[in-house]
């Protein structure tokens, strides 16, 4: 099965960095085939046989703590939970200068539904839906300072999300399927 790894928190503002090419050797020694990096904030497409997407995650947390001496959390979802989350994107939602649209992948522990209860939405500024793993968020560029994405950030739930924008997201979309083929 073909799965992706989205590790929280890494080589972002100089803090918890990692070398890509050493995390795909961290993988490999771990069990992990095929394994390919996506840009450097940590997204990490491997293959796996027989093992949980929870049994994954806490392998891979291991090894990241054992190989970096850090604590990241992995979320791991499958080509077909990322199908799912793709699918679910309009079309025109873009990350560009006119458009801020976000994926924030959820940890298991808050996905549900329900979630989207304790956000903070703007409905005349910010579009939102929830996906099994994932609340979709868009926002016109002229209003982010004004949406409800931006209260998320230092939120108990922002802790248990790891964020990529649509274009990421649809880009490791098509990285598992080259895999999956």
């Amino acid at each position: 099965m073909v799965y992706i790894a989205l590790l929280r928190g890494i080589n972002v503002g100089g803090n918890n960095k990692i070398d890509m090419k050493l995390l795909k050797q961290s993988f490999e020694q771990v069990g992990m085939t095929d394994v390919v990096t996506y840009i450097n904030t940590g997204n990490i497409i491997f293959t796996s046989k027989n093992l949980s997407k929870n049994e994954l995650s806490k392998i891979l947390e291991e090894a990241i703590h054992n190989d970096f001496g850090l604590q990241i959390k992995v979320v791991v979802r499958s080509i077909d939970d990322v199908a799912i989350i793709v699918n679910a994107l309009p079309e025109t939602w873009k990350n560009d200068k006119d458009m801020k649209s976000d994926v924030l992948f959820l940890w298991d522990e808050i996905d549900d539904e329900t979630i989207l209860e304790q956000l903070i939405i703007k409905p005349d500024i910010d579009t939102v839906k929830y996906v099994p793993g994932a609340i979709l968020w868009s926002v016109d560029k002229k209003n982010v300072t004004k949406s409800g994405m931006s209260k998320i950030i230092g939120s108990k739930i922002y802790k248990q999300v790891t964020v990529r924008n649509v274009n990421t997201t649809r880009k490791i979309y098509e990285l598992m399927q080259v895999q999956n083929s």
